[in-house]
């Protein structure tokens, strides 16, 4: 059921020399018909007119500028900025369909304070494509929108994409204690999966954000595989612990070991390729290819995780 009065919604965007873009995201956020929103920028040292941009919205916006130290230390000033008791995050070149906040906000309150955040699908646009976060994974839940059960069962096997789609009660992001600030990539991989165990999630299965894929980004051109992959191994090797120090998550250690020993698996085959030896990259190569053809049969079994979901009370009208 609802509450008498809507919950205030903090938007956060972090952003770094976007001067060119971030009114474009700005005035986005401003269409949401979502009446309660607090919308919290942060400059994560921009060298560009970002700053005067900022100022020229006056009262309309809260802001604040900080030595780069990337996305992550972005969003966690953004955080600890934020008033509401929900949080959502926008990156400063994507978009959102007008009705995002407003739904997610009113699943969240229907499913009750044990859901502790809210996804919903999203759009990715690659040059010439576009692809759906929740196909891509691949995730199929049978109900336009639910309470979605065994969240970390699957994400420990597949990334959906985050930031964007997510809307997270402000008390659970507190005592997650936000984004790791040491992870310059996959920061939203990781605190999704810590968030994962801290309740089930409500979903949303019509994409209701965008990702703009056309414009470079700086941390993403940065990236190697091996550094991916090293960032998936410090995930998973840091959620076994705290899956191992509680018994009612016993279950799910064995899943868990296994993606973990498969992303060693990965890292091994990529290390083998780097090398100067003669032969090495053919090896790793090889080495790359079954893992795909692995993971290709895996998705095929009946022990691939599925979603579990239940049906939420519609919504009055």
């Amino acid at each position: 059921m609802t509450t008498g009065r809507a919950p205030l919604v903090s938007v956060v965007v972090p952003t770094y020399n976007r001067a060119g873009i971030i009114v474009e995201t700005i005035e986005n956020i401003f269409q949401q018909t979502y009446p309660r929103i607090e919308l919290i920028i942060v400059d994560d040292g921009s060298t560009d007119n970002t700053e005067s941009i900022l100022k020229s919205y006056g009262s309309r916006i809260r802001w604040a500028i900080q030595k780069n130290a990337g996305p992550a230390a972005a969003r966690n000033r953004g955080i600890a900025m934020a008033t509401g008791e929900i949080v959502a995050f926008q990156d400063s070149d994507d978009a959102w369909h007008p009705t995002k906040l407003a739904r997610q906000v009113s699943l969240m309150e229907r499913a009750g304070p044990s859901v502790v955040c809210c996804l919903c699908n999203s759009i990715v646009q690659l040059p010439g494509v576009e692809v759906r976060s929740f196909e891509n994974a691949p995730v199929a839940p049978s109900l336009d929108e639910g309470v979605w059960l065994n969240v970390t069962e699957i994400l420990a096997t597949r990334f959906i994409l985050f930031n964007q789609a997510i809307a997270i009660r402000r008390d659970v992001l507190a005592k997650l204690g936000g984004f790791d600030e040491s992870f310059r990539l996959m920061e939203d991989a990781d605190l999704a999966l810590r968030l994962s165990l801290e309740g089930p999630w409500a979903f949303i299965r019509q994409p209701l954000a965008t990702r703009q894929a056309k414009i470079e980004r700086t941390l993403g051109h940065e990236a190697t595989k091996q550094k991916v992959c090293d960032y998936e191994i410090r995930i998973q090797e840091r959620i076994l612990v705290t899956l191992r120090s509680n018994s009612r998550w016993s279950g799910l250690v064995p899943l868990v070991s296994r993606e973990l020993q498969r992303s060693r698996r990965r890292m091994r085959a990529l290390k083998i390729s780097e090398s100067s030896t003669y032969g090495a990259s053919i090896v790793g190569w090889g080495l790359a290819q079954i893992e795909r053809y692995r993971m290709a049969a895996y998705r095929r079994t009946p022990w691939f995780p599925q979603m579990k979901i239940s049906a939420v009370e519609p919504a009055k009208t």
